[in-house]
């Protein structure tokens, strides 16, 4: 048997948790499957797997889960049985006009373009996503970086804080103790 860490869990043992659940989920596998593959992987349990996806994982990906739920039933509704309705599938999702469609099982050249022109707009549109994700994650960065350093200046000033009141109260015994020295001193005459 492997040893299994106690470790917290990184960003990227995260996202493999995700990738790997959400494409069970897509293919019409068992969660408790994809926990177990991710337990192999990343020399963990099963259980913690499943305890890190149930209790902080899938609220993160609420909507990946319901887009996979979503292409499990279209892959039910649609197998994939020939080449031929392969090809049907393309036509489908690409979304082509009367004209366009292939005759006899084969692509129109517009068609083609039309498929390619959604395929680069979509990479566009991830790309603008991805950018916007690496900036996020380089401000949450740089935010913890900033949070840590006011943490410790923060625990430096409490230091000097208590340190000066320290201070005042010694100060304060030591001219109590001088007044009460001129009292006693200047007593009666």
């Amino acid at each position: 048997m492997s040893p299994t860490r106690q470790d917290a869990w990184s960003q990227d043992e995260d996202l493999l948790l995700a990738e790997v659940v959400l494409r069970a989920i897509r293919d019409g596998g068992t969660q408790l499957q994809a926990f177990e593959e991710v337990g192999k992987q990343l020399s963990r349990t099963a259980a913690a797997c499943g305890f890190r996806w149930n209790s902080f994982v899938r609220k993160q990906y609420k909507s990946g889960i319901e887009l996979a739920k979503k292409q499990r039933k279209e892959l039910k509704k649609y197998p994939i049985e020939t080449n031929l309705d392969q090809s049907k599938e393309v036509e489908g999702s690409v979304g082509f006009t009367e004209q366009e469609k292939p005759v006899d099982g084969t692509l129109s050249f517009q068609a083609v373009i039309k498929f390619l022109q959604d395929l680069q707009n979509k990479a566009e549109v991830s790309n603008a996503v991805q950018e916007n994700q690496e900036k996020s994650s380089e401000k949450i960065k740089e935010l913890e970086k900033k949070t840590f350093y006011l943490a410790a200046e923060n625990e430096r000033l409490e230091k000097n804080l208590k340190a000066i009141e320290q201070d005042y109260r010694s100060l304060i015994q030591i001219m109590d103790r001088a007044r009460k020295m001129m009292v006693f001193e200047e007593g009666p005459k």
